[in-house]
């Protein structure tokens, strides 16, 4: 390892994980480099470049914040060779592998090809004659005040499927099934499945279940008649509208991203502790019992 790329939070303090990584890659002679608009803030010594250069130019992208910046950093990543390295400075940081006093010894597990890659889709949506990308979702969703309920007929490989009115309709990734679509009641998908899920939120017609599709489908949303107008969500930030007979491309993209996981937890664990998962009141006590000690 030769470059590390950091992306950070722009309002939480990662100036104690950024004097981390600097001072192990001096120890190591590793170059870091950091977005020029982004450590310009910080008395550190990353190399400033521009956005669109650090994932083609580092051997590893850490990720300094939460979800959000994961998320970005991934975005940052795509198509390059980088993996991403998640370092949670948040509450939830679901999607984060460690925490700042970990960041040392991560790296040298990483410098010593002592750690395994997550593959991670992502699903471009074409609309409006631009194209968006997704790690979590695309959500379209109901403009408060706009009128009407988001009313969507969804279409697989060119031909009609169903038609949905509901406040959004939500299609994620395995990475997004833990956020948007899981709150809407969709289920929660391992990272290692390659699927695009259609879950919907509020549902208003009478066919409200979800939907669990091929990456190979090539999906469309179709804005009917009697929708109102639509935000397009791409990972939560609003890329733009659309209103009735408008039309949204759908296309997922395995291996877009790599996420680099060191063996501490698995997903189920994070999810389960993360998401605070808990069963019946009936069968949690069992549970619990059935548990080993912890050594």
């Amino acid at each position: 390892m030769h470059t590390v790329g950091i992306v950070l939070h722009p309002l939480r303090d990662s100036a104690e994980a950024v004097a981390a990584i600097t001072a192990w890659s001096a120890d190591h002679h590793v170059t870091v480099l950091g977005i020029d608009t982004e450590v310009g803030r910080l008395q550190c010594d990353a190399v400033p470049v521009a956005a669109a250069e650090l994932g083609r130019r580092c051997d590893l992208l850490v990720s300094l914040g939460g979800d959000g910046t994961m998320l970005r950093s991934m975005r940052l990543s795509d198509g390059g060779r980088a993996p991403v390295l998640g370092v949670n400075l948040g509450k939830l940081g679901f999607l984060a592998e460690v925490d700042v006093p970990d960041l040392p010894d991560a790296l040298s597990a990483i410098a010593q090809d002592h750690y395994t890659v997550e593959p991670r889709l992502a699903v471009d949506a074409g609309f409006g004659g631009r194209t968006v990308t997704a790690f979590n979702d695309v959500a379209v969703v109901r403009v408060p005040g706009a009128g009407g309920s988001a009313g969507v007929a969804l279409r697989v490989d060119g031909r009609p499927f169903v038609a949905y009115a509901a406040d959004a309709v939500v299609v994620a990734t395995p990475t997004g099934s833990t956020a948007y679509s899981f709150s809407a009641g969709g289920p929660i998908v391992s990272p290692s499945v390659e699927a695009l899920l259609v879950t919907p939120a509020a549902p208003h017609s009478a066919f409200n279940r979800g939907l669990v599709l091929s990456v190979n489908d090539a999906l469309s949303l179709d804005v009917l008649p009697s929708s109102g107008r639509l935000a397009v969500e791409v990972d939560g930030q609003v890329a733009g509208y659309v209103e009735a007979g408008d039309s949204i491309a759908l296309r997922a993209r395995p291996g877009a991203a790599h996420v680099v996981r060191l063996g501490r937890t698995t997903f189920y664990e994070r999810a389960r502790r993360k998401l605070r998962l808990m069963g019946s009141a009936e069968v949690e006590p069992a549970v619990a019992a059935a548990r080993p000690e912890p050594s």
